[in-house]
């Protein structure tokens, strides 16, 4: 799968984003390029291979679950524009 210019231009206006044309050509590119990658990724069988949790053949270190960081929310909250009721308040963004 390879996109277009007319494509890339699509995502960039959806996400906000102004891009020249060189640009457009080069995101094009580049994400036709990883497209293809998963594509050729998908394609691969693994049927019968197990689900690794990481790359290494090893056990991974855990430490222990347990809180280290002390409660900040208070100060958090204390420098921001608006707020209510231990929220963040921001502008409405959708109708």
């Amino acid at each position: 799968m390879s996109l277009n210019k007319q494509d890339v231009q699509k995502i960039a206006h959806l996400a906000r984003l102004s891009l020249s044309d060189n640009e457009s050509e080069q995101y094009q590119e580049s994400i036709s390029s990883v497209l293809t990658l998963v594509e050729q990724m998908q394609s691969v069988d693994t049927e019968g291979v197990e689900p690794l949790c990481n790359p290494l053949e090893m056990t991974q270190r855990l430490r222990e679950d347990t809180v280290t960081e002390s409660n900040q929310r208070d100060s958090y909250l204390a420098i921001a524009p608006q707020s209510e009721k231990g929220l963040y308040l921001v502008p409405q963004v959708i109708d």
